[in-house]
């Protein structure tokens, strides 16, 4: 007799409650093997190939394309044991695999069928009960728009967050709808259909109606709700200062181009900038620093782990090279590559995109001089860059067009004071200009 297991939506990174379907990759009837992608969704920082710990056959998907879910919410339905001389040896039961990379390899490439029961064997839709009835309910039609219904006390059928602030940001009474997720949970899609409503549901007198401002209405969601949430956590708990310097990035660029006409690897702006970032850090160690609220404690950390912003057609992300101390400029150019050309196709891991100790932020691709950026929580510190451009420079005593380029640091000031600050700006900008200071630190 096969068992139904229930898949739920895992926890797929650091801070992320809930992810949007983009892509089922199986069908009610299919059999699948262990650790197979059954569906592509999207969280907040990167695509995600989501495996199924059980091999059988699916009865039941939970969502259209589309759908947001929450984790924890359910994704599929898979009858263990129905069609197993077809789908899964019988040791095959399950897998603690959560994300595509991790958990249980198979060499064997996992096959794709829909099974067609005899007659005489119950259809893998009759499932028990308390699994198959919710999930049926939810894929038999679309999403809904929420109803009112009296308010009534106990506790509010909400695990996100960031649906709870949602609601409060507007002025609705959670209480007051009626969820569409399974037995009653309240997804993000019933908030928003509450504010599209004519009439806003249980919006209190004080609060100014939602239909009272005209324009177009974007959802702060996704990766543009989590960026907005952390940077306002940033300023909320951050007191920054920004500190900046002009510095004659000729010197450099001059290096720069002897070492690729050298051979090998061509070595970017960005890695020696990376480079002389990890040296002022072995210098000024505050930086690579953490405050620990809870123990009222800075934490400085032994690793720099290099964050550095990457634009992409989804908005800004910012990947991370871990362990960025141990490497040299053409080994930091690879990775600033690769981890790139991840962001760029959506395939960022959320490891890829956690656990960051300092910021580069080079804005001058968008051809800017300056910038005062916003620390990206909890980190200390972030240095900017600017376009390296042409400019008239006083150069040894007589002026001279040199190659200028403004670097801008933020940081915490709690700390450390702008003179550690000052030192480890003036350091970098010491490096930019005469490359060969860097050569006392390696």
């Amino acid at each position: 007799m096969p068992q139904v297991m229930e898949f739920k939506l895992p926890d797929l990174g650091e801070g992320l409650t809930e992810a949007e379907i983009v892509r089922w990759l199986v069908a009610v009837g299919d059999v699948v093997a262990i650790d197979q992608p059954v569906v592509e969704v999207e969280t907040a920082k990167a695509m995600v190939e989501v495996p199924c710990p059980y091999g059988g056959v699916v009865t039941a998907r939970f969502g259209e394309e589309g759908t947001e879910l929450p984790v924890g919410a359910p994704l599929i339905t898979v009858a263990v044991g129905a069609g197993a001389d077809e789908a899964v040896e019988p040791e095959e039961s399950g897998s603690g695999n959560v994300l595509v990379g991790y958990g249980t390899d198979h060499s064997r490439t996992a096959r794709r069928r829909r099974v067609r029961p005899a007659s005489a064997t119950p259809a893998p839709a009759a499932a028990p009960a308390p699994v198959a009835a919710p999930v049926a309910a939810a894929a038999a039609a679309p999403v809904a728009a929420p109803v009112a219904v009296p308010v009534a006390s106990g506790p509010v059928a909400v695990i996100s967050p960031l649906v709870r602030k949602l609601a409060r940001d507007h002025g609705i009474d959670l209480r007051a709808l009626h969820g569409s997720g399974p037995e009653g949970l309240i997804l993000r899609s019933d908030v928003e259909a509450a504010l599209r409503a004519p009439e806003p549901v249980a919006v209190p007198a004080s609060a100014p109606a939602a239909a009272a401002v005209s324009g177009d209405r974007i959802p702060l969601k996704g990766l543009r709700g989590v960026v907005a949430e952390k940077l306002s956590r940033s300023r909320r708990e951050i007191p920054d200062a920004t500190c900046w310097v002009d510095a004659d990035a000729t010197e450099l660029m001059a290096a720069r181009a002897a070492m690729n006409a050298a051979g090998g690897p061509k070595i970017s702006v960005l890695a020696l900038l990376a480079r002389i970032c990890t040296a002022a850090l072995a210098k000024y160690p505050e930086l690579n620093s953490t405050v620990d609220l809870a123990a009222n404690e800075i934490v400085r950390l032994p690793f720099v782990h290099l964050g550095f912003a990457a634009q992409t057609e989804r908005g800004l992300v910012v990947p991370v090279v871990r362990d960025a101390q141990t490497r040299n400029p053409e080994s930091l150019s690879a990775e600033f590559a690769r981890l790139t050309e991840l962001a760029r196709t959506g395939k960022l891991a959320p490891a890829d995109l956690t656990g960051g100790t300092f910021t580069l932020n080079n804005y001058g691709v968008f051809g800017v001089d300056g910038s005062t950026p916003i620390i990206n929580h909890p980190e200390a510190a972030m240095l900017g860059v600017g376009r390296i451009v042409a400019k008239p420079w006083v150069h040894q005593g007589e002026l001279a067009v040199r190659q200028v380029v403004q670097l801008s640091l933020t940081f915490d000031h709690r700390v450390c004071d702008g003179g550690t600050a000052g030192g480890f700006l003036r350091y970098v900008a010491d490096c930019v200009e005469s490359p060969a200071v860097l050569l006392r630190s390696l």
